[in-house]
């Protein structure tokens, strides 16, 4: 298959991810958010981008120790598919993350709202605004 098609597999995978930590988090279901959204999906994206690194990296120049090698790397399609499901499982993963700590410390889902859309498209952005949220959001404790 060319990296086109799995490109458009990963994605369609991803957003199934994506569908699920919403369901999952507006039903209350924590098998949708938890099992499906933060570990299923991730780890298949996972065994997604092994597979891929496996296959195209013992052929592609390149690698990590400059930008102009990591340029060269991603010029093989297969290794910028790599990287691509690299972001899809991670973002995910943080999205999924995310929701289960506002869960665990029962704070309001409304944090939700602005972090997991950045997440989704902006990665490190949509964790910033979490931690930050999540920060100021947090129970203020005062010496009597």
């Amino acid at each position: 298959m060319n990296p086109d098609n799995l490109f458009q597999i990963a994605n369609t995978v991803a957003l199934a991810g994506w569908a699920s930590l919403i369901l999952g988090i507006l039903t209350g279901q924590s098998w949708l958010r938890v099992g499906v959204a933060g570990r299923v999906v991730p780890v298949s994206l996972s065994v997604f981008y092994t597979a891929l690194v496996a296959v195209a990296w013992p052929d592609t120049e390149g690698g990590y120790d400059t930008l102009v090698a990591v340029a060269h790397l991603f010029e093989d399609p297969r290794m910028l598919l790599a990287g691509w499901a690299h972001y899809l499982a991670f973002d995910l993963l943080i999205g999924g993350w995310i929701a289960d700590e506002v869960d665990r410390r029962g704070l309001t889902r409304w944090l939700l709202l602005p972090a997991l859309p950045l997440v989704f498209l902006f990665g490190p952005v949509g964790l910033l605004v979490s931690i930050a949220g999540t920060a100021l959001l947090r129970p203020r404790f005062h010496n009597a």
